[in-house]
């Protein structure tokens, strides 16, 4: 997304009276107790930040990043704010775990970079060209073959791969190994930099566990269910990738807002004055 776009949006939350506190780490200082303590309401919304790690042999190597670590990396490059990357890839060979999103948006960053070469490798098989009506019939989500913009850009794409270690030379990155699902035939692809991309586990609920005593769900989600989106702590509510787990931005945006009006609620002690609109209900198309 466009920066402009975002720092438009964060002139108008502070033009509406929206204090934003930058290099807060809650938990720490302050704590969340002290948090909770200090505000009539506090609304947890910390996202599903904890990433999917690979347990195997060699992962202690040196080489392998996490996509975020990456990502988040290269737009404090591309903003002037880091002048020597830690995870440039220029002239490597890369190899990207993961076929989601984040794994599609570090091929393309890869690829700018000026990769010598890039390979996206994913567990599952290839999804087919076209829906299978049997399998995957109307109104479930097309599991098709998609490309995304960056994909287009190069690399290549290898399905129904597990990996099985990683090799290295002098305590570097040098190769991954897997193999195929299905037939156990081992592939070794060389590799300097592994960055992994397999999605995330949940919110990081350490801290607020121990300090808030809020419940989680069997997924390590915190618990707090519609249309109150209050967890069992009186004041304090969870919304977004917090509650639901890894999901889109897009249900992040509808659960703030109808956050927003349940805590809207809790402090008037009475009916919100925000509009209403449940999730159910279609979006104004005008």
């Amino acid at each position: 997304m466009e920066k402009g776009v975002i720092d438009r949006r964060l002139r108008q939350l502070a033009a509406e009276g929206v204090a934003i506190k930058c290099g807060i780490k809650v938990g720490v200082m302050p704590t969340w107790d002290r948090l909770d303590a200090d505000h009539d309401a506090v609304i947890i919304a910390i996202g599903a930040r904890k990433p999917r790690d690979l347990v195997v042999p060699g992962r202690e190597l040196e080489g392998v990043v996490m996509a975020m670590d990456y990502l988040e990396e290269q737009n404090r490059v591309v903003a002037g704010d880091v002048i020597v990357p830690r995870w440039d890839v220029k002239g490597k060979r890369v190899i990207i775990l993961g076929g989601g999103d984040t794994g599609s948006d570090c091929l393309g960053t890869a690829l700018r970079q000026g990769a010598a070469e890039v390979h996206q490798v994913e567990i599952m098989p290839a999804p087919p060209e076209h829906r299978d009506e049997d399998a995957n019939p109307w109104p479930l989500w097309p599991v098709v073959f998609r490309t995304s913009s960056s994909q287009e850009e190069g690399g290549v794409r290898d399905f129904a791969l597990r990996t099985v270690r990683l090799e290295g030379d002098g305590g570097k990155l040098s190769a991954l190994v897997a193999e195929k699902v299905g037939t156990g035939e081992e592939v070794r692809l060389p590799c300097d930099q592994l960055i992994l991309a397999m999605g995330f586990t949940g919110p990081d609920t350490s801290t607020l566990t121990q300090q808030l005593g809020v419940n989680l769900d069997r997924r390590g989600n915190i618990v707090a269910d519609e249309p109150g989106w209050v967890t069992n702590v009186p004041g304090v509510f969870a919304c977004g990738d917090a509650r639901r787990g890894q999901s889109l931005i897009v249900w992040a945006i509808a659960e703030g807002r109808e956050t927003a009006r349940a805590v809207d609620a809790w402090l008037r002690g009475g009916p919100s004055w925000l509009p209403a609109r449940g999730l159910d209900q279609p979006f104004d198309k005008r």
